[in-house]
């Protein structure tokens, strides 16, 4: 049986660093297209921008997935394809932000074979231009969740 293929598009946005925000994603597998958005009352870009990546991964039914990530986050596109993340979990993350959502993307990671590509973001790509409507709607709607993981300083 092949390998599936899934392509995924994800963004984060914060309205303020922190205040209100959301994720956008849109996963790809053949024909078949899915788009995923939530929004939280009080969190950080970066944190959206990487839950963005864990609920794609976490969204995929099959393991062993061949994946590639397109973000416009260096933070999390280059945490992994530079390898920081594997030292910053030997550490277990002192010092770090996010080691709640780093563990978790961690977990999910691990099944699949995923490969980052960083791209423009605000650069007229369609994918990441919806991604970034998802995101910013859905840190606009009236119901959202309290994001646990965030400990203001």
């Amino acid at each position: 049986m092949a390998v599936p293929k899934i392509t995924i598009y994800t963004d984060g946005a914060a309205r303020g660093n922190p205040g209100p925000g959301g994720y956008g994603v849109v996963l790809i597998s053949g024909r078949h297209r899915k788009e995923l958005s939530q929004g939280y009352k009080l969190t950080t870009n970066n944190r959206m921008e990487l839950l963005a990546v864990i609920v794609a991964l976490e969204a995929l039914k099959i393991e062993n997935c061949d994946v590639t990530i397109y973000t416009d986050s260096k933070y999390v596109a280059d945490a992994v394809e530079k390898r920081w993340v594997f030292s910053w979990a030997q550490k277990r993350f002192k010092g770090k932000k996010n080691p709640d959502l780093w563990m978790r993307f961690l977990k999910v990671y691990k099944k699949h074979t995923v490969r980052f590509v960083w791209i423009k973001g605000h650069a007229n790509n369609p994918l990441n231009e919806r991604c970034d409507q998802l995101a910013v709607e859905a840190s606009m709607q009236p119901e959202l969740l309290e994001d646990e993981g965030y400990k203001p300083l």
